[in-house]
């Protein structure tokens, strides 16, 4: 019975009177990095995948999601990730961790440059705040990054995701600070900062920039009066309509100015305003950043797997290595599904053939020589077997089933 399952049952149980001990779903643990730059600790919020907490395949290495006003979207952007990443066997985008960035002083960081008094948008206080940004960007490259690389099994690859002042701070990282990151998504940025300023700066610095494997997707809410559309607004000059024209200004550049080889997509969202976008924007954006990552096989493939089948799937995983810039082997567990499959055909040849690339490609996994035990097992080969079943004990005794195995063939 899987934990969903059970959580449902006990939940049911409580409504009728029975005693249940309470468990937790947790889905992250709260870290703190103490930051000269800043001069002040910081929390961050980790999410790692559930496969990293499985040790009895090899350990792995994540791409890293960089999450701005984390303590607000963290929830909804580890369940779209788990969700195209995990469940149901999804491949729509890799799993990754999360690094959720709290705030201590949100008008500080966030803010590129110091914006005098601009109302209704910038009153006296904030004015007064603005302007750490690039102090914030500082903290990120020189010490969060590094932090989180040492302590955590991070591949080299990174996204930055903000909202608001969140996505105009992305647009400064990406304008400033191109290569920090892999990958960038602007949730409907306060493109209008600094009195159309910072916009006019960042279209003149990207005129000039080659920004090939760079991807970014711009996301504009409806934050416009019901009479007016994205025509109309345009030719509108009230200060009300400067955050949605200063978007859409930015995108008018994007979309033309294609000799920066920019990987670009923007979406207006109709039906969402500023504070209803993050999410839905959130999964388009991951859906167009990694639309190279999903594996697609038709059901009679995976029914009738064979050779051809398998060195279709290398082709894509060799695909996905070559946008994320590092080599992404087939999936263990994928290698071993396909392995035990052809063994029930009684095609050991290739049955073999994977288990042995599984053994290569992920030395460090007890389940690899545990499976080519029963490979060996399953071929009358009982030396192999056994010296296979010995070597996972060797690597990590809380193996009983491959315990009941050994024992079985050593009487």
């Amino acid at each position: 019975m899987n934990k969903l399952i059970l959580f449902f049952v006990f939940l049911m149980l409580s409504t009728i009177g029975f005693a249940q001990k309470n468990s937790k779903i947790e889905i992250g643990t709260i870290d703190s990095i103490s930051s000269k730059i800043l001069n002040e600790n910081r929390k961050i919020w980790i999410h790692l995948p559930k496969s990293a907490q499985n040790t009895g395949f090899a350990k792995q290495k994540y791409p890293v999601v960089y999450l701005l006003d984390g303590d607000g979207h963290f929830s909804s952007v580890v369940g779209i990730i788990e969700e195209l990443s995990e469940v149901n066997g999804n491949t729509n985008c890799p799993e990754m961790i999360v690094v959720g960035i709290t705030n201590t002083n949100r008008n500080r960081d966030l803010t590129p440059t110091h914006s005098e008094v601009d109302l209704p948008f910038v009153p006296k206080n904030l004015s007064e705040q603005s302007g750490g940004g690039e102090k914030f960007a500082d903290f990120l490259e020189k010490e969060l990054i590094p932090y989180i690389d040492a302590r955590y099994p991070t591949a080299p690859y990174k996204t930055l995701v903000g909202h608001s002042f969140g996505g105009l701070t992305v647009m400064n990282i990406l304008t400033n600070h191109t290569s920090l990151f892999n990958s960038y998504v602007s949730i409907d940025p306060s493109m209008w900062w600094d009195h159309d300023q910072f916009l006019k700066e960042t279209t003149k610095k990207l005129a000039a920039k080659n920004l090939t494997n760079i991807s970014l997707f711009l996301a504009t809410a409806n934050t416009m009066d019901d009479n007016m559309d994205v025509i109309k607004v345009r030719k509108d000059t009230t200060a009300f309509t400067r955050h949605i024209r200063a978007i859409l200004n930015l995108n008018d550049f994007l979309k033309e100015h294609k000799k920066s080889n920019l990987n670009y997509d923007y979406k207006y969202y109709n039906e969402d305003n500023h504070g209803s976008v993050p999410l839905i924007a959130t999964y388009d954006a991951f859906r167009f950043i990694f639309k190279f990552s999903q594996l697609k096989l038709s059901i009679p493939e995976q029914i009738n797997f064979n050779a051809a089948v398998f060195t279709k799937i290398e082709k894509h995983y060799n695909d996905v290595s070559k946008h994320l810039g590092y080599k992404v082997y087939v999936p263990e567990n994928v290698v071993n599904n396909f392995a035990y499959q052809s063994l029930g055909k009684k095609d050991l040849e290739f049955a073999g053939y994977l288990f042995r690339l599984n053994v290569a490609n992920y030395p460090q996994s007890p389940n690899v020589y545990d499976s080519l035990g029963d490979f060996y097992e399953a071929s009358g080969d009982k030396k192999n077997a056994i010296a296979n079943y010995e070597k996972v004990l060797a690597m990590d005794k809380n193996f009983p089933e491959t315990k009941g195995k050994l024992d079985k063939l050593l009487k």
